[in-house]
């Protein structure tokens, strides 16, 4: 099938909610074989997620509490776009201000679309190595614990059910590939 053969045509549109972060819409769709349906989707500003690879080999992982499961989770530095904000210039504060580092050597690796049945959210992974401390710089009332895991025990905490972070266990799947040499750093 031709990709016009699977757009839904938008006939109206409402912000049902207006939050700091999220908005929440709900769409009346015309379906391609001519009937109508509603969507409901939460438009999200984008964020950023950093393999921050240390001199050791080792990957950079924070322990921080996220409260819609109200638990601990371990994941990789990340966080939210600003308007207008260029997304290397994003990943470059969210490592600093969340883990102190900074890096020489930066490289995009792609675009996750985590949640593509009910969210526009987007986030942009980055290689991040030649780190060096230079002092965190935490935002107001955010509590992280940094710790190194090597590629191979950070898989294993994915198989083990002690990391679920969607954002990632897509991007370890970039750091095996990319460590193992199959997928080549892009320029």
């Amino acid at each position: 099938m031709d990709e016009s053969e699977f757009i839904e045509e938008t006939l109206e549109s409402e912000l049902v909610f207006d939050g700091r972060l999220l908005k929440v819409f709900s769409d009346k769709v015309r379906l391609p074989d001519g009937t109508e349906s509603w969507r409901e989707y939460v438009k999200h500003p984008g964020a950023v997620a950093i393999l921050a690879v240390l001199d050791n080999g080792k990957l950079l992982f924070e322990r921080q509490y996220r409260h819609p499961l109200r638990r601990v989770f371990l994941e990789i530095p990340a966080g939210k776009i600003d308007p207008g904000e260029h997304i290397l210039d994003t990943a470059r504060r969210e490592l600093r201000e969340e883990t102190g580092y900074k890096a020489k050597t930066w490289r995009h690796l792609g675009t996750l679309h985590n949640c593509i049945g009910y969210s526009d959210e987007r986030i942009e992974i980055f290689w991040a190595k030649g780190l060096s401390f230079v002092g965190a710089a935490l935002d107001d009332g955010e509590i992280v614990e940094l710790c190194e895991l090597s590629l191979a025990d950070a898989l294993l905490a994915v198989r083990d059910g002690d990391i679920t972070d969607g954002k990632t266990i897509a991007a370890l799947l970039w750091a095996e590939k990319t460590m193992s040499g199959a997928w080549p750093l892009p320029l």
